[in-house]
């Protein structure tokens, strides 16, 4: 049983890994895409609305492997968590639903009028067609997210006798206090992660003298863009984000900062450290004292629970793995401050364009945005463990009883495979299209 838990884990974990690499991109960029157009609008410069069109080559490559590789997660309810679909379909069936017969036909139908219809809708209706686009695509994050935070925070439910569980009212789904401040900050990671990859393919045209007036708008919107999402993914939404852990997953708020054992007076904030898991403490840790108590708290000298107070039963399943997830993202977080507010600083000195050191590291910064949304969403799910549903339905209750850990494996090689071969072809479209460069006519079909 251990064995098929392990292998069902690692199978999801890596396809829904590989799928929010694409997602991640096409929820920002559709409002970076939305902005192109309407600059265009108001300024009549046709480089915007070749900015949006080009942008929007990539949005599409993207929302197609997004959904080439969300598809077999949909699968995978029913093959390897079965008994898990059977009890909470009541409940995740209905927003799951939503996603794909709303948000997903709402992008993907517009998406298509925006690519092809320009000159058949006007410019007016072309900019409509691109702003149904990002409602679409942010409707589709809020209604997985919706799901998400039910299985974080369960509202709205009863159970039945036969242990299923059914809704008793919709709208708690949606006004689950769990649900806004993680949908905010989802979408600022989206939005982070779009805002580099702009900046950078502008640095990229910038230092090698190709394209410059493009490379100029796009290093210019992804800084301004990019230091507003990378405030607000700290605060408020961070904040809000980690007070509903500390209100509802205290054992989880412990494992996430490091902290086994309850201090008196005030609990520090750990900035570096190993978790040693067999004598529950942090190796080489650095740390400043009652810093994390009034980030939580507003008071210098609040308590916050250690994980050794709580029972074994109810720790997270993989401390390091929660706690370094964490920090990785919150360390990635506080760089792309300091770099975005740097740009941003020499942008409004009109120094940025010619500091050639700056570029260089924007360029370089594209997989960084990644590795932190990764990392966010490890830290959310690693501090759900061992619930599926939080305080109600442990793992091992989930699983499907008749699929062996050898088929779950076979299969788990093969994704493997297949993600690859396509990892590398979207590489290799994506980079055809940044090397023609904005004004080049780009087929898709």
């Amino acid at each position: 049983m251990e064995d098929m838990i392990l292998y069902n884990r690692l199978q999801f974990a890596f396809t829904i890994t590989f799928h929010y690499l694409f997602p991640q991109l096409t929820m920002g960029l559709s409002l970076m895409i939305v902005y192109f157009k309407w600059k265009f609008l108001r300024t009549k410069n046709e480089d915007y609305n070749n900015a949006a069109k080009f942008w929007m080559k990539i949005f599409a490559l993207n929302f197609a492997m997004g959904v080439v590789t969300g598809i077999p997660m949909e699968f995978q309810f029913g093959t390897n968590w079965a008994k898990f679909s059977e009890l909470t379909g009541g409940i995740i069936g209905q927003t799951l639903a939503m996603e794909g017969m709303f948000s997903f036909f709402l992008e993907s139908s517009f998406l298509g009028m925006f690519l092809f219809g320009e000159k058949l809708l006007g410019q007016k209706l072309h900019f409509l067609s691109g702003l149904m686009v990002f409602l679409g695509s942010w409707a589709s994050g809020f209604l997985i997210l919706a799901t998400h935070s039910w299985m974080q925070h369960p509202v709205g439910y009863e159970i039945l006798e036969n242990g299923k569980f059914v809704l008793n009212n919709f709208s708690a789904l949606f006004t689950n206090p769990w649900l806004w401040p993680s949908y905010l900050h989802n979408q600022a990671g989206s939005l982070i992660t779009s805002s580099f990859f702009v900046a950078a393919v502008g640095a990229f045209y910038l230092l090698s003298n190709k394209h410059s007036r493009f490379g100029k708008i796009f290093v210019k919107s992804g800084v301004v863009f990019g230091v507003i999402a990378s405030i607000l993914v700290a605060f408020p939404t961070g904040d809000w984000a980690a007070k509903n852990v500390v209100k509802h997953q205290p054992a989880t708020f412990a494992a996430m900062e490091g902290i086994f054992e309850t201090e008196k007076g005030g609990s520090e904030i750990v900035l570096i450290g190993q978790p040693d898991m067999e004598n529950k403490k942090l190796d080489n840790k650095i740390a400043v004292p009652n810093i994390l108590s009034f980030l939580t708290y507003q008071r210098w000298d609040a308590e916050i629970k250690g994980l050794n107070d709580f029972d074994e039963s109810i720790h997270p399943t993989n401390v390091p793995g929660l706690y370094y997830g964490y920090h990785i993202m919150v360390g990635l977080g506080t760089i792309f401050i300091g770099i975005m507010t740097l740009a941003a600083f020499l942008l409004w000195r009109n120094k940025l364009y010619q500091t050639k050191w700056l570029l260089w590291i924007l360029m370089f910064m594209i997989p960084f945005p990644y590795i932190a949304n990764t990392a966010g969403w490890y830290t959310a799910e690693l501090g759900r463990q061992p619930w599926l549903v939080y305080n109600l339905m442990r793992m091992v209750d989930g699983v499907s009883p008749t699929v062996s850990s050898g088929n779950t494996l076979f299969t788990l090689l093969g994704f493997v495979g297949l993600y690859l071969l396509l990892g590398l072809l979207f590489l290799l479209l994506v980079l055809k299209i940044i090397r023609k460069g904005p004004e080049a006519k780009i087929a898709l079909k």
